[in-house]
């Protein structure tokens, strides 16, 4: 498992003190205010002060104090140490920990692997390349369909209905 995890990606400078906006990964953009610091370009960075803006996070990095500096980071990635990350409930999983699964149907058959998690208003989409030629398909991410996830094997157990991997 990777020792980093991917918490956003940096898409613009706001204002002239060297605030950033970021695009968060996570599912609740509320936890960058329980971060300390994390990681830019191999980096320590403290959090001086987190806010929110529609779907953005807001973000005030130490060592990032104007508008120029904030430009040089454009397009690049947050990460937090995994030592660092918070409690997730059962059945929820970190993106870096699935991306890249191999995909089994029930009866065991090899599927594919999960490339893309899709956001979705109701519940994220996992779209899979499948094992197969064919075009990628999307498996709903619910207990109904998603049977199991393994991550010590790497292996995710998913319930397919007729049609779904022609789609």
């Amino acid at each position: 498992m990777n020792h980093l995890i991917k918490l956003g990606r940096i898409t613009a400078p706001v204002g002239i003190k060297g605030e950033l906006r970021v695009y968060p990964y996570t599912d609740d953009m509320t936890r960058f205010s329980d971060i300390k610091s994390l990681l830019l370009d191999g980096q320590d960075r403290t959090i001086q002060k987190a806010r929110y803006q529609k779907n953005m996070v807001i973000l005030k990095l130490s060592g990032i104090d104007d508008r120029n500096t904030a430009e040089l980071h454009i397009n690049k990635e947050l990460f937090l140490r995994r030592e660092d990350l918070w409690e997730i409930p059962e059945d929820t999983y970190f993106v870096d920990d699935i991306m890249g699964i191999r995909v089994v149907s029930e009866d065991g058959a090899f599927e594919g692997t999960l490339t893309a998690i899709l956001p979705n208003p109701a519940h994220d989409l996992y779209q899979i390349t499948p094992a197969k030629e064919g075009a990628p398909f999307v498996v709903p991410a619910v207990k109904e369909f998603i049977r199991k996830v393994d991550l010590t094997e790497g292996v995710m157990t998913v319930k397919l209905i007729e049609g779904m991997t022609e789609l």
